[in-house]
């Protein structure tokens, strides 16, 4: 895989979740993907990672998007890391904190989302967004 090629599936991947295109965003990983969330909570296997990722896209959270900070790109062990501000925008109020992603990803698919972020609990969890 080419830097480039790593660079653009790290972007379009990103694109779906701030578009609200659930579908896009599991194209994107393979069959037996895993989805570790920051709080602990692993999901294998793309039925999984759909159901998890399900109320975010359905605006239980309200708006969410992810705002890149920073791009590591290691395109010879098929790793990208990227850094970001996710902003939750509800009618009540706007919040965000900052996190990352570590993407592993083999043969053009995600094989792996390791989740990190600078929060004691999701800021978008009820009454905190």
């Amino acid at each position: 895989m080419t830097r480039d090629e790593l660079k653009d599936i790290t972007f379009r991947f990103t694109a779906a979740f701030n578009r609200d295109d659930l579908d896009g965003v599991m194209a994107w990983f393979a069959d037996d993907a895993v989805y570790d969330e920051f709080n602990g909570v692993r999901h294998e296997g793309k039925e999984a990672i759909r159901a998890a990722f399900e109320p975010m896209f359905a605006g239980k959270f309200g708006k969410i998007r992810f705002e890149e900070e920073d791009l590591f790109l290691d395109p010879e062990d098929g790793k990208a890391m990227m850094s970001w501000s996710c902003v939750t925008t509800t009618p009540e109020r706007r919040s965000s904190w900052r996190g990352l992603d570590l993407l592993h990803v083999a043969g053009g698919k995600i094989v792996a989302k390791h989740t990190y972020a600078k929060a004691a609990r999701p800021l978008f969890e009820a009454g905190t967004a």
